[in-house]
């Protein structure tokens, strides 16, 4: 993603934020209490962060076919930071509107 895109898409965000009344502080609250909560959760409220040895239920599932992505909490992946090789731009949903040209006038 190009900065243009990136600053625009901060820009959007920092907007929306606002909108709903929720602060930098409030986020990054709810990210560092997410990732106490684990990175995966069984069916029956089990949960393991990712670290260390891989849990039998987890296990269990994963070898009966079940894919690891299914017992991923949906915050999970807001806790991780993400790293420059996760951007892909071909999919940006802003590229190419008002958005994304809203601070480069």
């Amino acid at each position: 993603m190009d900065e243009r895109k990136r600053d625009s898409m901060i820009a959007y965000l920092r907007h929306r934020m606002d909108d709903f009344g929720i602060s930098p502080d409030d986020l990054a609250s709810f990210l560092a209490t997410a990732s106490d909560m684990g990175r995966y959760r069984s069916a029956g409220g089990d949960t393991w962060s990712g670290e260390g040895e891989t849990p039998q239920w987890l296990t269990q599932a994963i070898n009966a076919g079940q894919s690891i992505g299914h017992f991923e909490l949906p915050w999970a992946a807001l806790a991780q930071p993400a790293t420059r090789s996760d951007a892909d731009c071909k999919d940006d949903p802003f590229a190419g509107s008002p958005l994304a040209r809203s601070n480069h006038r």
